[in-house]
């Protein structure tokens, strides 16, 4: 009879935990038209004085969940990039691939994902970046992107870092 009580008490506590898991997360959106939501985002950066971050992957996809975590769990990041960039997630998954999007930033799926696509106001590809290389080289307490990594990457694309008045012709 304990046995029962036993498995009854950790099933209660067991279901809960595994279906809390499960939840699926929703960071990019595969209903979305990638032009519709490129062109918008173009738009606003133009506006703004911005340029755009592709951060292209899916809900799939562990390290680009990590990575989305990683931004905005870090002030710091997490303020280069909104003062810096229109930040948009562009989805890749099976009921949506977004291949012609894919196709007119040169197959940046090439790297793998999440994989990072700056593009100027006007919509041309500055920087196509292999987001591995930003991956932290020792993973400890759950950090799986070295900060000075990122922070170097979003300064040396950054609108002021492409000023031709920054770099004086001597």
């Amino acid at each position: 009879m304990k046995v029962i009580y036993l498995f009854i008490l950790a099933m209660t506590i067991v279901l809960p935990l595994a279906s809390y898991s499960q939840e699926k997360v929703q960071i990019y959106d595969p209903t979305v038209n990638a032009e519709m939501q490129v062109n918008q985002a173009l738009a606003k950066a133009s506006k703004e004085g911005k340029h755009v971050m592709l951060q292209i992957g899916g809900n799939w996809c562990i390290w680009c969940v990590r990575l989305n975590a990683f931004e905005h769990a870090d002030p710091k990041i997490d303020s280069l990039i909104k003062a810096d960039y229109i930040l948009v997630h562009l989805n890749y998954s099976p009921e949506n691939k977004n291949f012609e999007m894919l196709k007119k930033l040169e197959f940046p799926q090439r790297f793998g994902f999440p994989v990072l696509v700056i593009l100027d106001a006007k919509g041309r590809r500055l920087h196509t970046q292999d987001s591995g290389f930003l991956e932290a080289t020792k993973n400890t307490n759950n950090i799986y992107y070295e900060k000075q990594k990122v922070l170097t990457f979003l300064s040396k694309w950054s609108t002021t870092a492409l000023k031709p008045e920054n770099y004086p012709n001597k």
